[in-house]
């Protein structure tokens, strides 16, 4: 029985995801992968201990849901050492470096001169004679490389301190005794031992890569600070928002907010003094405007509640002073503070923050509206087609939702089916302006979501009504995070393949898994399913080949339509990033002294 509840479905495919990763990775980020394997290890333990003892964790999480530690602790490290390898990738095939001859001072390269441009082929051999000058392209990758190492050990500093504080709940715990057949002192010990490893390594590995001193003193610090933020942050978390979440879920949640927060505060105290920060911390890369403007929206959302509440605490101190009793404030005056407040952030304090650490040369809103009109047909037209699908769909849905038995989880699966239909065409069409759109519906969910919690007027009750018609089991009464979720999971594997990028199908992750996969295993295995991979568990055998199938079939219909576009050509030079012209960088780097 203990063999069988070891390999179920989740677990078996982590591990031979995270299986995947290490094999492939090279030699210079030995440590990286080493300690990836121990983190997995020891998640791996607590997964299986949580969900096989008479242990209960001190938070009230989503019922009916396993831990889901393992997959939660190993996501984001697993992303971000399969980012570092794919660098490691251009470094090696010298896809992004710029030879000039050291006597003609001539770029050298396969290739062909074109209207005063040295056009490079896709590959061109390393010259015999070369200065070692870099391109801007290459520097900038270069500059990624180390941002991403960091990164990384902080995302791993995060995964890594919250299975600890859960060791430790689980040391302590009166139920957690040795008597326990689940539970034995080789157990402890050995749980204790991949603890000890992981922080080991983590403090080794910053003393023989990085050259020692203050420099890694203050890294290390750097470090520790995600670790014990995302402590906080996750019993925060699980205590204001009971039943919303499992421990893995709420894990990989604290684990990347603190990682998107800490890269804020890394720019700002970068821009404000550079030698505060260490060299290899790199938090000076460039960056592209719609990442900043999406960074500081979507961070300055999630702090708005407590300015507000801040705020209305405020007001209430200033209207009771000289009376016995605080007078409560109205529905209309909460409103009133609210938007107000509201207004404040994202029009003054938001992009004064944006402004500062990019030198934007005008007001954000500005640049957004003439990014828009730098090509107003296309975009608008987009615009019309996707409140077109937007309208229909929830007009239809939320029909059937109140007149039929349909369950809601299925019907739910038609949103995902109109993702598609969404961002797949704008996707490969408008790429940059999708990246635009998805931060504006992640901000506008925010918004929705802080009105509809705090039943603001005129807005509060209607959205939490309809939001309701939506929502099943894994929804709580306090929080409902599902299209949360699928809004995140079809933009985050966009936004995570920005820059340098071999893998043409990347972007199309989140959209064919989530759009076609998800959606075709779900009705056929409901329709369909009868063999079950567990006992207990909803899951069925059916389901799963539907939605390896249908994504393996739209992945063989969009590979040539990306052949045809030109796309894959696009996302191979990787100049999203570094907001180029094709051109330019093929041959308009001539040869500099």
């Amino acid at each position: 029985m203990a063999s069988l509840s070891f390999w179920n479905g989740e677990r078996a495919v982590v591990l031979l995801v995270i299986s995947a990763i290490l094999l492939s990775t090279p030699f210079f980020l030995f440590s990286q992968a080493l300690a990836l394997s121990l983190l997995t290890i020891a998640a791996l333990f607590l997964d299986i201990r949580l969900d096989n003892s008479n242990f209960s964790v001190p938070f009230k999480t989503r019922p009916g849901a396993s831990s889901g530690i393992l997959l939660g602790a190993v996501t984001l490290p697993a992303v971000l050492i399969s980012r570092l390898i794919q660098l490691s990738r251009a470094f090696s095939a010298h896809e992004i470096g710029i030879e000039v001859d050291l006597l003609t001072k001539r770029v050298i390269g396969r290739g062909q001169e074109s209207g005063g441009l040295y056009i490079f082929d896709p590959e061109f051999p390393k010259p015999i004679a070369c200065s070692g000058i870099a391109s801007p392209y290459e520097v900038h990758c270069r500059l990624e490389l180390g941002n991403l190492k960091v990164q990384y050990w902080a995302s791993y500093a995060s995964c890594f301190g919250v299975l600890f504080f859960i060791f430790l709940l689980m040391w302590r715990s009166p139920d957690n005794s040795c008597s326990n057949s689940s539970c034995s002192p080789q157990d402890l010990k050995f749980s204790s031992s991949c603890m000890v490893s992981c922080a080991a390594l983590c403090c080794v590995s910053f003393g023989i890569i990085l050259y020692c001193g203050l420099h890694t003193v203050l890294l290390l610090l750097w470090v520790l600070f995600h670790g014990l933020a995302a402590v906080k942050l996750i019993q925060h978390l699980l205590h204001t928002f009971p039943s919303c979440a499992s421990i893995g879920e709420a894990l990989l949640a604290t684990s990347g907010l603190v990682l998107y927060f800490g890269d804020m505060v890394g720019c700002t105290i970068t821009k404000i003094d550079g030698y505060w920060i260490p060299l290899d911390l790199q938090y000076g890369v460039k960056r592209s405007e719609i990442s900043t403007i999406i960074q500081g929206v979507v961070l300055g959302l999630l702090l708005f509640p407590i300015l507000f509440k801040f705020v209305l605490q405020l007001w209430e101190y200033i209207a009771s002073s000289g009376h016995s009793e605080a007078r409560p404030c109205n529905e209309i005056g909460l409103a009133l503070i609210f938007y107000s407040s509201l207004a404040s952030v994202l029009i003054v304090i938001i992009p004064s923050w944006m402004q500062f650490v990019l030198d934007f040369h005008m007001h954000p809103l500005f640049w957004i509206i003439r990014f828009f009109l730098s090509e107003p047909l296309k975009r608008l037209s987009l615009c019309i087609y996707w409140v077109g699908v937007i309208y229909a769909s929830v007009l239809r849905f939320y029909n059937i939702s109140k007149n039929s038995k349909v369950e809601r989880i299925l019907l739910r699966k038609y949103y995902h089916l109109m993702a598609v239909l969404m961002f797949l065409p704008a996707l490969i069409s408008q790429p940059k302006f999708l990246d635009l759109a998805f931060g504006a519906a992640l901000a506008v969910f925010l918004v929705l979501e802080i009105i509809r919690v705090w039943r603001i007027w005129p807005l509060g009750q209607l959205v939490h009504q309809f939001m309701n018609a939506f929502t099943d089991h894994r929804d709580s009464n306090l929080l409902i995070v599902s299209h949360f979720s699928l809004l995140l999971g079809c933009a985050l594997p966009i936004w995570m393949s920005s820059g340098y990028n071999d893998r043409p199908l990347a972007p199309f992750a989140g959209i064919l898994s989530l759009g076609i996969g998800d959606t075709m295993a779900s009705m056929v295995g409901h329709k369909y399913g009868v063999l079950r991979w567990s006992k207990t568990g909803k899951k069925t055998i059916e389901g799963t080949a539907a939605g390896i199938t249908s994504v393996l079939v739209a992945c063989s219909f969009l590979l040539p339509l990306l052949a045809s576009t030109g796309h894959i050509f696009t996302q191979a030079l990787g100049l999203s990033s570094l907001g180029c012209d094709r051109k330019w960088f093929a041959g308009g780097l001539h040869s500099t002294t």
